[in-house]
């Protein structure tokens, strides 16, 4: 694809006029081997995608690209960016805890571009379902975690389905200490982001002393306390998570919840309520600290120390992303071990009130009914206006699953909406809508 064009379509599907020093470095950096180390939050996944894009020849119904990812979120944020972009290519994403009978038809007419997990498209490989003989481009995007996360068999047999790749590119949010064997990196041209504008230059990091060892309590207040906009709140267990979760709910706070114990629908909603204003605070696992697709976050907490200095990197990258600012903070409580790699700017008590407090704007109505039933947001959206007059300025955020659609709708209007939903029909045909809690 010609860059121009690449360029042009990022600017009218996402909205982005300009690109960064190291996305430029990125898209414009032709070598046969690349390795991209910046930190999450600096839009590496639209560096590599215009890299990868300029790469690809006429469809000719053979795979030329395949982006392998550790975790199927960062599959779907990839996904995302890549389809909209990649006009003319047929893209398809293949993750475990989705349908194998959905994506085997999503192969039955070859695919273009395929973002994976390496354990799911090493099982279609397996399976005869998808032929990579013909991948010319290899990208293996945070290559640390699929590490961390015990992937290095499943890549390294991907790998080996494929006649030898011409095109590689490699990213991490940290220098690697090792690199696959089984590809030809030795030479590969390296881009380091720029740390002159990083993450943690506009991020505060603040301190809060809890009075008694079980924090709760002086979290409530520190939330009590913040400005509205939306919040992540880390601890280190399920139990943990969902325990927080349970307090912040009982004490009125639009909490959500996010661990690794939850299905994958769950999840997938957890990210949506918040990304939409329903429950703009999520208690969340380290597995919430990078591969999301999430919006502006204006601060993150630790509820507990982060485990690792890495962890806390990517727990605090969630905040202060793309040029914003954020602010961090640490609870700790007496005889608390502070790990060195922890460090604040200053110190600060909550007071328990807001003049703009965290709360939550919108409700979300839950349609039965998705891509697959061929539903669109503008389908959505348009049965809103036209059933439950609602304005349009007044239809919030829509997403649409394969079988299945969310709406955010102005609080205070809910049950009317839904009442209204419930006895029209969305494109002719009777669909079930409900409220998520």
């Amino acid at each position: 694809m010609d860059k121009n064009a690449i360029i042009e379509n990022i600017r009218q599907r996402t909205g982005i006029e300009n690109l960064t020093p190291m996305q430029q470095q990125v898209a414009d950096c032709m070598a046969p081997a690349l390795i991209v180390i910046a930190p999450t939050g600096s839009g590496k996944t639209i560096a590599f995608t215009i890299n990868m894009l300029r790469r690809l020849h006429n469809p000719d119904g053979k795979v030329q690209a395949v982006v392998m990812a550790p975790s199927r979120e960062l599959v779907l944020q990839i996904f995302d960016v890549v389809r909209p972009v990649a006009a003319g290519f047929k893209t398809v994403a293949l993750y475990g805890g989705h349908s194998v009978q959905e994506e085997v038809k999503s192969l039955s007419v070859v695919p273009d571009i395929v973002i994976a997990t390496p354990g799911r498209l090493l099982d279609h490989v397996n399976r005869r379902h998808i032929d990579l003989s013909s991948v010319s481009t290899l990208v293996i995007d945070e290559y640390d975690k699929a590490l961390e996360l015990g992937f290095a068999d499943e890549m390294r047999k991907c790998v080996r389905a494929m006649s030898r790749p011409s095109n590689l590119i490699l990213t991490s949010a940290t220098r690697l200490t090792e690199q696959p064997p089984y590809l030809p990196l030795d030479k590969a041209e390296i881009i380091v982001a720029a740390n002159a504008d990083s993450p943690r230059s506009r991020t505060q990091a603040v301190h809060i002393e809890s009075p008694a060892r079980d924090k709760i309590d002086t979290l409530i207040d520190l939330l009590r306390s913040l400005p509205d906009g939306r919040v992540i709140v880390f601890v280190n267990h399920r139990e943990s998570a969902e325990r927080v979760y349970t307090h912040l709910r009982k004490n009125g706070l639009p909490a959500g919840l996010y661990h690794g114990g939850l299905d994958q629908q769950k999840r997938e909603q957890a990210i949506d309520l918040l990304n939409n204003g329903t429950t703009p605070i999520l208690v969340s696992t380290d597995l919430g600290a990078r591969g999301l697709d999430i919006d502006k976050v204006e601060a993150v907490v630790h509820y507990h120390m982060p485990p690792s200095a890495e962890s806390m990197t990517h727990r605090n990258g969630r905040t202060a992303r793309m040029g914003a600012s954020g602010t961090v903070y640490y609870i700790t409580s007496e005889g608390e071990d502070i790990p060195e790699y922890v460090e604040w700017d200053r110190e600060y008590v909550p007071t328990g009130q807001s003049a703009d407090p965290i709360r939550s704007h919108v409700a979300t109505l839950y349609f039965n009914a998705g891509k697959k039933e061929k539903i669109s947001r503008g389908d959505v959206a348009g049965f809103l206006i036209a059933n439950a007059a609602l304005a349009p300025d007044e239809v919030g955020k829509i997403v649409i699953k394969d079988h299945s659609a969310l709406a955010a709708v102005p609080a205070e209007k809910a049950s009317d909406v839904l009442q209204a939903a419930n006895t029209a029909r969305l494109k002719g045909k009777k669909v079930r809508v409900t409220l998520l809690k």
